[in-house]
């Protein structure tokens, strides 16, 4: 190994100390979802935000409020329902008769992580307040514009069985996620063992605060120096290149199917959440697992897929799989 990568190396295994601790803890409330818990970690790392896409009671909330109590960050669950009104998520200007002046209320939305539950229930004006804050990292009330804390990380989550009443995402938001992650049902195995735990009458665990906030911003600041190849960074944009011209990378039979392609936000992001994944195995480099494990949440939600493809039944799954096999890995 280059020296200088042996320098990072021991840095990074200095700066994810933290990492055994806080996975301790979480364990003992959270049964299985190391995927889920893997990938709000790397969002973290990277300053994304994560759409959550699963049936009620897979522990969604759990798992997001488990992680803020162990991390001492500000957690808050707004449910998104069609009445609700851009104020109810920011905040507003509140006149005080006494004073003869407005005063600032600030929202739910002024916390490090946000669940905002059934997000694809609310109109397009709170849509368009979310999305200034997930992008800007800053929230205007009246005439003053505030800067988020850090860290901030949105996690919204959708039903993906229930569709009634529901405001479908428009495109340019779906793109300001990082991540769309699919979370699946628990093993048998994991079952038993949630329900050992949970049915029960009495006191169940609670989690500890065992790591600062500062711990995340001081493992942030290292992802700039971990090791990318050059032709890991071709092939990140080879991925995203084949979703807009397949024909270009002998894949002519999957035009049909494609619509629109993923925006190079797709690029950045694999580019990020590679390096916070290798990060968070201790290593100082970007390895092409780290690339393919995380294409599938990076790109599922940015492809937009033509009437042919709905008519056949395929998804972006599909897509998504033939990139990863018939694109040479480096």
């Amino acid at each position: 190994m280059h020296p200088s990568l042996a320098a990072l190396e021991e840095r990074i295994l200095s700066r994810s100390a933290f990492l055994e601790a806080l996975r301790t803890e979480l364990s003992r409330v959270i049964v299985g979802q190391q995927e889920l818990l893997e990938r709000l970690l790397i969002a973290l790392l990277a300053d994304g935000h994560v759409l959550l896409e699963g049936v009620p009671g897979l522990a969604k909330t759990l798992t997001i409020s488990a992680l803020a109590q162990a991390m001492q960050i500000r957690f808050q669950r707004i449910q998104f329902t069609p009445d609700l009104l851009p104020a109810d998520l920011i905040g507003t200007l509140i006149y005080q008769q006494h004073e003869g002046r407005f005063l600032v209320r600030k929202g739910p939305i002024f916390a490090n992580l946000v669940l905002a539950d059934e997000v694809n229930r609310a109109p397009a004006k709170v849509q368009s307040a979310l999305l200034e804050a997930m992008q800007e990292r800053q929230v205007t009330i009246g005439e003053e514009t505030f800067r988020l804390p850090e860290p901030f990380l949105v996690l919204a989550t959708q039903n993906p069985i229930e569709q009634e009443g529901t405001y479908p995402l428009p495109e340019a938001q779906l793109d300001r996620f990082m991540f769309k992650v699919r979370v699946e049902y628990p093993t048998a195995e994991e079952e038993l063992e949630i329900m050992r735990r949970m049915a029960r009458t009495g006191p169940r665990p609670q989690v500890r605060p065992v790591v600062a906030p500062v711990a995340i911003l001081e493992a942030r600041a290292l992802l700039d120096e971990i090791y990318l190849d050059a032709r890991l960074e071709r092939y990140i944009v080879d991925l995203v290149q084949a979703t807009r011209w397949p024909e270009r990378y002998g894949l002519k039979g999957m035009r049909p199917y494609i619509q629109y392609g993923a925006s190079p936000r797709a690029s950045i992001y694999l580019n990020l959440a590679a390096r916070a994944r290798a990060f968070l195995n201790r290593r100082p480099y970007v390895v092409p697992d780290d690339i393919r494990v995380l294409l599938p949440d990076v790109l599922r939600h940015r492809i937009v897929l033509s009437y042919e493809a709905e008519a056949e039944g395929l998804d972006a799954e599909w897509i998504i799989k033939e990139l990863l096999e018939r694109l040479p890995v480096p």
